[in-house]
């Protein structure tokens, strides 16, 4: 079930032949020894812009790289929230303001205000909307040959209405992140939880996998042995929290853990497995 797996959905230029993705990281984990490689890769759907020149240009050259070094590739589509430097942007703007500006909320957050809580409610068929742009997403992720999708911002109901703009019920939820893996299999991909803990009895049978962000930070992480428990890996990773602080613990949860720096940037590196 442990994987070593790797977070990068920001490119640099030194990798423009694999869209800005580093396939050959290898670096000593924190247990020490020889350096690692991850052998799952959770990478946009898009070409970094720094070495496309847009952002548009699907991340298939990455994805054949990382699986000529036997590897898999994760596709990161935002289901939640509406980015602006999205190419189908203007598709959910529009929508917006023809359904009287019900689908946009606010600013995710200070770190990323560039990107607004989408409303998963269906009173004027906002979540009808969103499923069909994220069915256009995943047809994408298809066609630039992942093996999985992770569907993140799925977790509207916990954060309510002063953070996101719109009152989203536990139920609404449910629905929403149901849909979406079933959307994800019915493409032949796997999908991935991200988040989400409140509700992860009522989904770890829908999903394959879970990603997971700060669980040890916030003293999260029993509630997704669950999917453990189900033979279904968890991708953690951690921003502020040392290695030292969580790998142990980890090891006994048997999850795939990584850290990424406290910026909450995701470059190549650092690269930092627990194992």
């Amino acid at each position: 079930m442990q994987s070593r797996w790797q977070y990068q959905l920001q490119g640099r230029k030194s990798f423009a032949a694999t869209g800005g993705i580093n396939v050959d990281i290898c670096e000593v984990p924190q247990s020490g020894g020889a350096c690692v490689r991850p052998s799952v890769f959770d990478i946009d759907l898009y070409a970094a812009e720094e070495v496309s020149g847009d952002n548009k240009t699907l991340n298939t050259a990455a994805v054949k790289a990382i699986h000529a070094r036997g590897a898999k590739a994760i596709c990161y589509v935002d289901a939640g929230s509406i980015e602006e430097f999205r190419p189908d942007y203007q598709q959910a703007v529009a929508w917006h303001k023809s359904h009287g500006n019900s689908l946009l909320g606010k600013p995710f957050s200070p770190e990323f205000p560039n990107e607004r809580w989408a409303n998963i409610n269906n009173d004027q068929g906002q979540r009808d909307f969103l499923l069909k742009l994220m069915e256009a997403r995943v047809d994408k992720c298809v066609q630039a040959g992942f093996d999985g999708v992770e569907f993140d911002v799925v977790n509207a109901h916990e954060e309510g209405k002063s953070v996101t703009g719109w009152s989203v019920a536990p139920a609404t939820q449910l629905i929403y992140n149901r849909a979406l893996a079933a959307l994800a299999h019915r493409k032949g991909l796997s999908v991935a939880l991200k988040n989400d803990l409140s509700q992860v009895d009522e989904l770890v049978s829908h999903f394959d996998y879970a990603v997971n962000e700060e669980c040890f930070q916030y003293d999260e992480c029993e509630t997704l042995s669950a999917f453990v428990k189900a033979g279904k890996p968890v991708f953690h990773v951690e921003y502020e929290t040392a290695p030292s602080s969580f790998c142990r613990k980890s090891g006994t949860l048997k999850f795939s853990s990584l850290k990424k720096p406290a910026d909450y940037s995701l470059y190549d590196k650092p690269y930092k497995p627990c194992v």
